[in-house]
């Protein structure tokens, strides 16, 4: 197993994430840095993540045939150039234009990280791998948001962007050390991206992607008022580190699991997710019942990234560059649905319906799962296929 270039790819993906929540965490202090409204600094979230959405497919497309590792360090140079452009304009505009920039390198890194790290390994150590590379999401949401976030306060918002210039200058040389290097896709072994939607499996997978993240974006991002009948909304932090740390035990878990378990892991997750739920319906101004919640959420979480691109990879077979793409576009779609759902859920009848509409969303989700048996989520070692 080659853990050290997998590690790689992790960071890649860590980079990923800690560019794109980083202004969330700063937005008085980038406010004041450009001089605009808060709600105009706010707006640096979504200027990054229409980049990937926008972006993800395109750039998928447009570099099927280059070499993998050229691909690789493109993106990576991507966060270096518009990051240190961040960190150096005074204009909004300027920095706006460049959070697009970083959020399609996003895009073009994440429809990237899976294939790749199941081309460095065999067959068999395929689900391990992807787990290993896609530790660096809740790492980088458990423990490297809180950093850059208290780096930005403390030395200036600015110097939080120029520390991930630098860590990507130096993910660049990792990745020339660590990770091997593969060739594109010929012109004959191109799919194009109709052909690859309309593979058996693919939609289906897509559509538990939708469903899940959008069921998880609904609560992540309004966690702090769903916190406020229990009174822990001054540990909104620790809440979120009990979500990480469990988290990583559900990518450890999944590792173990995802090959030859992978169907019956996705609806025991999506089922047990569900079931949190509702006992959040009930319980949402006891204390215990959050911090356990949260805990099994974090943990049937973790695994998800894992899950879902192992079974989009498996159904898409040499399309997988492309279907990966597609998920991007389905996992970023759901967390700006997650908002906007949330957001006016929230409005109308307040926080205590958030865990009923994520339960409706959750068991759509495991219904496609479930009729998912002979592509997408099949039963059985997913090395026997």
């Amino acid at each position: 197993m080659p853990v050290l270039g997998l590690l790689a790819l992790a960071m890649t993906g860590f980079l990923c994430i800690m560019t794109e929540t980083l202004p969330a965490g700063l937005l008085p202090e980038i406010s004041g840095g450009l001089h605009v409204p808060a709600a105009s600094a706010g707006q640096m979230v979504t200027a990054y993540a229409v980049g990937s959405l926008s972006a993800a497919i395109p750039l998928t497309l447009v570099t099927q045939r280059w070499r993998r590792r050229a691909v690789l360090l493109l993106a990576i140079t991507g966060f270096l150039v518009f990051n240190s452009i961040t960190a150096l304009s005074a204009h909004y505009w300027i920095t706006f234009v460049a959070r697009y920039g970083a959020g399609a390198a996003a895009g073009l890194a994440w429809a990237l990280l899976a294939g790749y790290a199941r081309r460095m390994v065999t067959r068999a150590q395929q689900g391990r791998a992807l787990a290993i590379a896609m530790v660096g999401t809740p790492i980088a949401l458990s423990l490297g948001v809180p950093a850059g976030t208290w780096l930005g306060a403390a030395l200036g918002w600015r110097l939080a962007f120029g520390a991930m210039s630098f860590f990507a200058t130096l993910l660049l040389g990792w990745v020339l050390v660590t990770v091997p290097d593969f060739p594109g896709a010929s012109h004959t072994d191109r799919l194009p991206f109709r052909d690859v939607l309309k593979t058996p499996g693919v939609r289906p997978v897509l559509g538990v992607v939708i469903a899940w993240m959008l069921a998880h974006n609904i609560l992540y991002t309004y966690i702090v008022p769903f916190l406020v009948p229990s009174g822990l909304t001054q540990k909104t932090d620790l809440v979120l580190l009990v979500f990480g740390i469990a988290a990583l035990g559900g990518i450890g878990l999944t590792g173990r699991l995802v090959d030859h378990a992978l169907r019956v892991t996705v609806l025991v997750s999506l089922a047990v997710f569900a079931v949190i739920c509702g006992f959040f319906t009930f319980g949402a101004a006891l204390p215990a019942v959050i911090w356990v919640g949260v805990g099994l959420w974090g943990l049937t979480f973790g695994g998800a990234a894992t899950l879902l691109q192992t079974a989009l990879a498996d159904a898409a077979g040499d399309g997988t560059d492309v279907a990966l793409s597609m998920n991007v576009v389905a996992w970023n779609s759901a967390i700006a649905g997650g908002g906007l759902l949330g957001g006016g859920l929230l409005n109308l009848w307040g926080a205590g319906c958030l865990p009923w509409a994520m339960i409706l969303i959750l068991a759509c989700g495991f219904v496609i799962a479930w009729c998912a048996r002979s592509h997408g989520f099949p039963a059985g070692h997913r090395l026997s296929r």
